[in-house]
């Protein structure tokens, strides 16, 4: 069983990658981003008088959030990294939903944008001083 998870996320999707942990000796073998979940896309509320604006509908941040909780539900050790403020809005919604996987979130971190390989070396240097402690 993988052990480490690493999840990248923003308001439009989130990225699960299994990291497993060094083996001094032994070749990593690579990763796999297991799923991209994407968050549901928003309504445009139209006025006949003028433009539309896009607004969130009360119960797709809470959707999105328990797929990836879902997608992530065997991980031992999570690390949640993204931009902006959804990693944080994740964080508070195990709160309130999963306080078992609350329980297993090793560290929530700002990153960017990063490539599939750059995410997966941030996490696996991660891990590594965490595993250290």
């Amino acid at each position: 069983m993988r052990s480490h998870v690493v999840v990248w996320i923003d308001h439009t999707e989130a990225r699960v990658f299994h990291v497993e942990p060094e083996t001094p000796g032994h070749p990593q073998p690579e990763p796999v981003d297991e799923a991209t979940i994407l968050s549901p896309r928003h309504l445009i509320h139209r006025h006949p008088k003028g433009q539309g604006e896009a607004r969130e509908h009360p119960e797709d941040a809470a959707q999105f959030f328990r797929e990836v909780a879902r997608a992530v539900e065997s991980a031992e050790t999570l690390l949640i990294v993204g931009p902006a403020s959804a990693k944080t809005e994740f964080v508070k919604y195990l709160d309130a939903h999963d306080r078992t996987l609350r329980a297993k979130v090793a560290g929530v971190e700002t990153v960017d944008h990063p490539t599939d390989r750059e995410m997966v070396a941030y996490a696996r240097k991660y891990f590594k001083g965490s595993d250290r402690m």
